[in-house]
């Protein structure tokens, strides 16, 4: 496990637990497969494989809060697994994706028995509906575009 994804408190639980760092490395997606599947799936046919330069993060950092991150968390279904018993090996656990487990992060969210544990303060799983229905799934998906095109007039392109 790397320890770029764990704050002080964590770490300290996991020196409790023996638990060993070990190095990982960018774009080697057996090092760290939870980030490098984000990447590839979202980050980079978003943004592309090209270096962001640092004065144009704060921008990148505007559009993922208040486009990217609630389209895909509010109107980008996901295919969520159904765990079931290995019949071949027995005691293993076999994931199977079905259509029906389609659904979008904010649906999952409202189907776990414990729903409301996790969010912020303040932040109601009503408020969530009522943000996802404000939108049509087609209409948050042009306003991303816009936003996207929007952000990379502003950004220039790397020139040669």
């Amino acid at each position: 496990m790397g320890s770029e994804y764990v704050n002080h408190r964590v770490a300290k639980l996991l020196d409790k637990l023996k638990a060993e760092f070990t190095r990982s490395r960018p774009r080697h997606s057996n090092d760290n497969g939870l980030a490098e599947t984000k990447n590839g799936a979202v980050v980079r046919k978003e943004f592309g494989y090209s270096h962001i330069p640092q004065r144009h993060a704060t921008r990148f950092n505007t559009y993922c809060v208040e486009y990217l991150n609630p389209f895909l968390n509010l109107h980008r279904p996901c295919l969520f697994s159904t765990d079931r018993p290995d019949p071949k090996k027995p005691g293993r656990i076999k994931r199977i994706y079905r259509p029906q487990d389609a659904m979008t992060p904010l649906d999952k969210l409202a189907s776990l028995p414990e729903k409301n544990q996790g969010l912020r303060e303040g932040v109601t799983l009503e408020h969530l509906r009522a943000l996802a229905t404000a939108l049509t799934d087609v209409q948050a998906a042009e306003e991303l575009d816009e936003a996207r095109a929007a952000l990379f007039k502003r950004v220039p392109s790397r020139t040669a």
